[in-house]
């Protein structure tokens, strides 16, 4: 199962997933971290890009193994959400703006989430998403 945590810059996206991906065992991919190992800090339309492919290719290949991932990145468009191609998308809609300015014109707000945060409480969000994520994991491996 692959587990996208999106938003801006500072909505709590990295708190939560270190709260969630502990609970389920996972992987967890965090955007500055896989940047960082690139040493890639271009944040141009192609660098922004190039990274939504590395976070994909690195949750896919990490599924693959039967790994649950949970990657938590800005994800700014629909189009990067679509092609990271998520099995479960939570979008931290918890501030209107975030330190970029680019990002900020550049991000589409999510259309469609399994779950919407709207105010930072990792403990209590955590829970309530993990309970859901818990059940989605358990029915698939049932089939």
């Amino acid at each position: 199962m692959k587990i996208l945590i999106c938003g801006l810059p500072g909505s709590g996206k990295t708190t939560l997933a270190e709260r969630i991906a502990p609970a389920l065992n996972a992987v967890h991919l965090n955007a500055d971290k896989v940047r960082e190992e690139a040493n890639d800090w271009d944040f141009s339309p192609e660098g922004r890009t190039r990274q939504a492919n590395r976070m994909k290719t690195m949750a896919d290949e990490a599924v693959s193994k039967n790994r649950v991932v949970v990657a938590d990145f800005v994800c700014p468009t629909q189009q990067t959400r679509d092609e990271f191609n998520a099995d479960y998308t939570i979008w931290m809609n918890t501030i209107h703006e975030g330190r970029y300015e680019d990002t900020n014109k550049m991000f589409q707000p999510v259309k469609e989430a399994n779950f919407v945060c709207e105010y930072k409480d990792a403990t209590t969000l955590g829970y309530l998403i993990l309970q859901e994520v818990r059940d989605k994991i358990q029915e698939e491996r049932s089939k």
